[in-house]
């Protein structure tokens, strides 16, 4: 429980510091990638550098949220800003893509502890509706990141040098641990219980090899994707058999019965498939098909980043009038709208058509995601609060997973049906220059890739909608701070 020792508002500071750090290497990371690959090379592995950060995440998130219901909220994000700065510091020295690969995992089991974590505090720290106040704060943090992130990537990669898109979180992160350990404190007795480790080991192998197999449909042979299929089955099976018999699950059937969890998990899975759809290979799409520099590519991009606080905070203005039920349906169906978008624009089309896609499934992940957020954590107790949370936010980050596996695999399919299975650092780097017209076949084979990849995208988007429809409707009640 939180002390009344803590300063709400620095306490709240922190988690803003935090925020920050996490959105702005959301869109600094994208925009770079496409100059990252053409340096280390290893196009073929490119979705691995978002899957491997999400892999760790995904598979710690829960374990995470579980831990600060029982160890408190400030020793869990201490941890996970210590991991993630660490895992950010290798990756600006990384010299290949499988080494940046590596330590993008690092860089993930930090995440995995900071996100559920930081959004638990905010829980603890006020009540519904206040905190609608706090979602406008949070967003203006969003704001000013989506604007940032891609001015700075482009600056550095141009002027500096890549590796300080990861360098920059170092003071970001060392001035939010050192707000919490100052003005964030807690009253938490011991527990009984345990976390179920074993759970997470047999599920983050699950999730590698059902990333794997994904991956390998492009370019392995048949013995090779039945292994791997094999391998991801056997896993699967091992952690729901371990599941059922653990006194401690690592994912708790409690709380995912629920009808209404269930439904915004659900819904929080599809719409993290088309987040990171739009996330991974909107940059690409802009300068390798579109011809279009690094720094446009990240603000189309960032239309997204801006159109999620957008609707975050009219999502909590509008709250009390039309009720979470509405409201997390308009979010919904604002999500295939944007996405149908992207299946529309070719290498003729003006940005600003993606930008405008972008920014509308952003203004529906902010009324989905945040009020999602909020509702969740009002129906279960303070003893549940970290669990319920990093549930919803494992549900998303195992959608944005799968949805880089899957759509990398589309991606790579593609390209080598087109006579393009090896794709070299050079033939990149003259489709993310301006004027590159020397690859031109490449470029109409990438932009027939990314097409499928965006129908693939308009289609999940179409069921985050309807799911939504299966949310019933909910009554809040105002609560004090814990």
């Amino acid at each position: 429980m939180i002390s009344k020792a803590t300063s709400r508002p620095l306490a709240l500071a922190a988690v803003v510091v935090c925020s920050f750090m996490i959105a702005i290497e959301a869109t600094i990371v994208s925009t770079a990638m496409p100059q990252i690959v053409g340096e280390l090379g290893g196009l073929q592995l490119y979705s691995w550098v978002f899957s491997a950060f999400l892999l760790t995440q995904t598979a710690t998130t829960v374990v995470f949220g579980k831990l600060s219901d029982r160890i408190g909220r400030r020793t869990v994000i201490l941890w996970g800003l210590v991991v993630f700065l660490l895992g950010s510091a290798l990756c600006g020295f990384a010299w290949s893509m499988p080494s940046l690969i590596a330590f993008r995992l690092i860089q993930g089991v930090g995440a995995g502890a900071i996100q559920p974590t930081s959004m638990t505090i905010v829980g603890d720290l006020y009540s519904a509706h206040e905190r609608g106040r706090i979602q406008g704060y949070l967003a203006s943090v969003w704001a000013l990141s989506a604007v940032l992130g891609p001015l700075a990537g482009g600056l550095l990669v141009q002027h500096v040098s890549w590796a300080w898109i990861f360098w920059v979180n170092l003071p970001i992160g060392a001035l939010a641990g050192f707000l919490f350990i100052r003005f964030l404190h807690e009253n938490v007795g011991p527990k009984e219980g345990h976390i179920d480790h074993l759970s997470a080991g047999v599920f983050a192998i699950a999730i590698a090899a059902v990333m794997a197999d994904l991956t390998a449909m492009s370019s392995a042979s048949g013995r090779e994707i039945a292994a791997l299929t094999l391998i991801a089955a056997v896993a699967i099976a091992l952690f729901v058999v371990q599941e059922r018999r653990s006194p401690e699950p690592m994912i708790s059937m409690k709380l995912w019965g629920r009808r209404t969890i269930a439904a915004a998990n659900a819904a929080a899975l599809l719409s993290g498939v088309t987040m990171i759809g739009l996330t991974t290979f909107l940059p690409v799409f802009v300068q390798g098909v579109m011809r279009q520099s690094a720094l446009t590519a990240g603000f189309a991009l960032s239309a997204m980043v801006l159109g999620w606080p957008i609707g975050a905070t009219l999502s909590a203005r509008l709250l009390t009038r039309l009720g979470p039920q509405i409201i997390l349906r308009i979010g919904g169906f604002m999500i295939p709208v944007g996405a149908g978008l992207f299946t529309l624009i070719d290498s003729g089309s003006s940005p600003w058509v993606a930008g405008l896609g972008s920014a509308l499934v952003g203004f529906g992940m902010g009324f989905l995601s945040s009020q999602s957020i909020t509702t969740i954590q009002e129906i279960v107790e303070w003893g549940e609060r970290g669990a319920a949370t990093s549930a919803f936010l494992f549900a998303r980050s195992l959608g944005n997973t799968f949805g880089a596996t899957l759509f990398g695999a589309i991606l790579n399919w593609r390209l080598a049906a087109a006579g393009f299975g090896a794709v070299s650092s050079e033939q990149l780097r003259g489709l993310t220059q301006s004027g590159g017209a020397a690859a031109g076949g490449l470029r109409d084979a990438l932009a027939g890739s990314l097409h499928v990849t965006f129908l693939t995208m308009f289609a999940v988007g179409l069921g985050v909608a309807a799911v939504t429809l299966a949310i019933p409707k909910i009554k809040l009640k105002p609560r004090s701070p814990a």
